[in-house]
């Protein structure tokens, strides 16, 4: 009897450094998605590599959940893999990919970071419901961090260039808040994995199709191999091999352990955004981001508190 209970907790503690490992191959790889994004859109339309990333990868999900026997949505099913696909991966892969066109990874990464924010700010209009006090505190240190950040920055809105960057990252942050709230509400009865691939199909033929019309739009032929490189990264390890590791750390630790992958995203991608592309590592991004990550984590948990859970997010 001792002997089977020393085997019981031998095999949980395996079980949770292997989940530990997970969680930090996750924390590490999607945050180096931001960094391939970059590196791929500057050979290539951000829109095109968008779509062939996701119907790639999308594929893949499906081809696995169709081999294995897994049903196709019927009916209003479709409505919803149709919606989160427009909100989820049209809007907002689409264009926090695009916008790596015009801005750093780094910064890219801590805006796509601070999306519980908007469910805030969204909350604080649209519901009738108390808003937890750690929940606006969190939105004050949020939105404080960005000032911080952008101090350093006001020249540089200026440029055409960058405000068209951070408005695209912007737009990518609202629609992923709306999609949160959607799926939410609209919660699909299928398997939801399933769901995500048809979505990343449906989202990369959209995609690839509005690139076509892009005088910039290179053919198939013509995309060079460091794009090529970019999307093979982001598909194998942005959408597989991280989505089944973070799977795993979700399975065998508590939820709130499993989310910090998504405050560490934006520090990988800041370091490496440093280090391999030069990308300017100031104490206003410092110091700004940590802000930033503090708020978004009060806001995360004093939603998880009240029992209104947020999803997590990926990397680009």
């Amino acid at each position: 009897m001792k002997k089977s209970s020393q085997h019981f907790e031998s095999s949980i503690k395996r079980k949770k450094t292997k989940a530990f490992l997970a969680l930090a191959l996750v924390s590490l790889l999607w945050g180096t998605t931001w960094l391939a994004s970059k590196k791929g859109v500057q050979y290539m339309p951000g829109l095109e590599l968008a779509g062939i990333r996701q119907l790639i990868g999308g594929l893949c999900y499906v081809i696995y959940f169709l081999a294995i026997g897994t049903k196709l949505p019927k009916g209003k099913e479709w409505t919803h893999v149709l919606i989160l696909s427009f909100l989820s991966f049209v809007i907002s892969n689409g264009f926090s990919t695009w916008g790596l066109k015009y801005i750093s990874a780094g910064l890219g990464s801590i805006i796509g970071a601070i999306f519980p924010l908007w469910l805030v700010l969204i909350s604080l209009f649209s519901s009738k419901a108390r808003i937890p006090t750690k929940a606006i505190v969190g939105l004050v240190f949020g939105f404080g961090g960005v000032c911080v950040i952008f101090y350093e920055h006001l020249k540089d809105f200026l440029n055409v260039d960058f405000q068209f960057g951070i408005l695209l990252s912007l737009i990518a942050t609202w629609s992923w808040a709306f999609s949160t709230l959607y799926t939410k509400k609209q919660a699909a009865h299928f398997n939801p994995y399933f769901s995500l691939g048809l979505q990343m199909v449906i989202s990369g033929i959209v995609l690839f199709n509005i690139s076509v019309t892009d005088v910039n739009y290179l053919s198939i032929n013509a995309i060079p191999w460091q794009s090529w490189a970019a999307i093979g990264y982001l598909v194998v390890f942005g959408s597989i091999v991280s989505f089944i590791c973070y799977l795993y750390a979700l399975q065998n630790l508590p939820t709130e352990q499993a989310s910090i992958y998504a405050y560490l995203n934006p520090v990988v991608a800041v370091l490496l955004g440093s280090f391999l592309f030069n990308e300017k590592l100031t104490i206003f991004i410092t110091i700004g981001g940590l802000i930033t990550l503090l708020g978004v984590y009060l806001v995360s948990k004093a939603f998880k508190i009240s029992n209104k859970e947020m999803p997590e997010t990926e990397g680009v």
